[in-house]
């Protein structure tokens, strides 16, 4: 029985898997490749944030303080969304490159955490080797 490995594009959610329990063991991290949106209380779990500050201080300051940083990649200020930072591999800043396990998985994101039920294509991931 040979196996079959499906060639993904990370960018066409077309091409994706539909999630089923036990995939993530031997996956790639696609999903890490992808810009990894967060909120406020997101980045104080992170440690990113004090917890004082985000009560205290306005996202937008907040935003622009981290950006300068190089803490976050951008801030959308209609939303209040950070964006987190990539490796020019497009990796999150968060993905061991060898292992390609999150290195802060205890303190993972929501998005990360909720993914693949909500996303792009909720309910498939993007599992596979990629194009």
């Amino acid at each position: 029985m040979r196996s079959h490995i499906a060639i993904v594009n990370v960018d066409n959610a077309d091409t994706w898997t539909r999630y089923r329990s036990g995939l993530c063991n031997n996956c790639a991290a696609n999903c890490c490749t992808m810009p990894v949106e967060v909120k406020l209380p997101d980045l104080v779990r992170l440690g990113l944030v004090d917890p004082f500050e985000a009560e205290h201080e306005e996202p937008k300051q907040i935003g622009k303080r981290l950006q300068k940083a190089g803490l976050i990649e951008r801030f959308n200020f209609k939303n209040s969304i950070f964006t987190l930072p990539r490796r020019s591999s497009g990796d999150c800043e968060y993905l061991d490159a060898k292992t390609r396990r999150c290195t802060v998985y205890e303190k993972r994101p929501n998005t990360c955490r909720l993914h693949p039920q909500v996303g792009p294509r909720p309910g498939y991931c993007s599992y596979g080797a990629k194009r």
